[in-house]
């Protein structure tokens, strides 16, 4: 049969902090059951309970209300993990790389997060910061935005 090609179902993933001031939108044409969150064995994840998810063809839009987003960096200070001020929740990582942002979104945040495949382990810790910075560049979201909303 002819004609034009499917163009792939998208999704937008909503999800946010414990408290609702960092608040995640996630673009995605993955079909949910297809994401295995990559669970990072570095302490800091770990301690966080974060497996990431991810779209190279995506985008993410980090809602926060004012003065709720805290950014972290640990291991090789590549990478701004993006934790709620006020509860605390890690909700994304980003990096910036040649003027665009990457991200990737922690599963557990996002309302959908039961019907991801179990998680994988991930040991990026093994990695060099240039290394790591590659390896986002494949698998990260390359389009991530932030909205500021006034408390």
């Amino acid at each position: 049969m002819g004609g034009a090609a499917l163009m792939p179902m998208t999704a937008i993933l909503h999800g946010s902090c414990h408290c609702g001031r960092l608040r995640i939108a996630f673009d995605t044409g993955v079909a949910l059951a297809d994401f295995a969150p990559r669970a990072c064995d570095c302490a800091f994840c770990r301690k966080h309970g974060a497996a990431y998810i991810s779209d190279p063809a995506g985008r993410l839009t980090v809602i926060a209300d004012e003065g709720a987003l805290k950014r972290y960096r640990q291991g090789s200070h590549t990478a701004d993990f993006l934790i709620c001020g006020e509860c605390g929740v890690l909700v994304a990582v980003t990096f910036e790389d040649d003027g665009r942002r990457f991200g990737a979104v922690n599963a557990g945040c996002l309302d959908e997060a039961s019907v991801f495949a179990a998680a994988v382990n991930a040991s990026p810790q093994s990695l060099t910061a240039e290394q790591k910075v590659l390896r986002w560049r494949q698998l990260w979201i390359p389009d991530v935005v932030f909205e500021f909303s006034p408390r």
